[in-house]
């Protein structure tokens, strides 16, 4: 994963990899990623015990102003629904739907 400055992959991490904890470092991050609709956002606590449970989309990067990558969300939802899954988080939808790898050309 590539990012647009040292601020920005000092403070992210992966939503789709990672699973938040009430304690250790992950706390001190403050950006989402999810590589799975390659999007930023900033987390809202607002889950049991102070955890996030969602995120604002951010559209460019806090620190240096630089864009980032359009996200992807609303193709995989068109896609999936073209796919017959019709409530993506609830189906058993293919695993590669669940990373990057469905949009990935590597």
């Amino acid at each position: 994963m590539e990012f647009c400055c040292e601020d920005m992959k000092n403070n992210v991490y992966n939503v789709d990899q990672i699973i938040p904890t009430v304690e250790g470092d992950i706390n001190n991050k403050v950006i989402y990623y999810s590589s799975k609709f390659n999007e930023y956002g900033i987390p809202i606590h607002d889950g049991e015990n102070g955890r996030a449970s969602s995120y604002i989309l951010i559209e460019y990067c806090p620190w240096c102003g630089k864009e980032l990558p359009e996200s992807k969300r609303d193709e995989w939802f068109e896609l999936l629904e073209e796919l017959g899954f019709d409530c993506p988080f609830e189906d058993d939808i293919p695993q590669k739907f669940k990373t990057s790898e469905w949009y990935s050309k590597e």
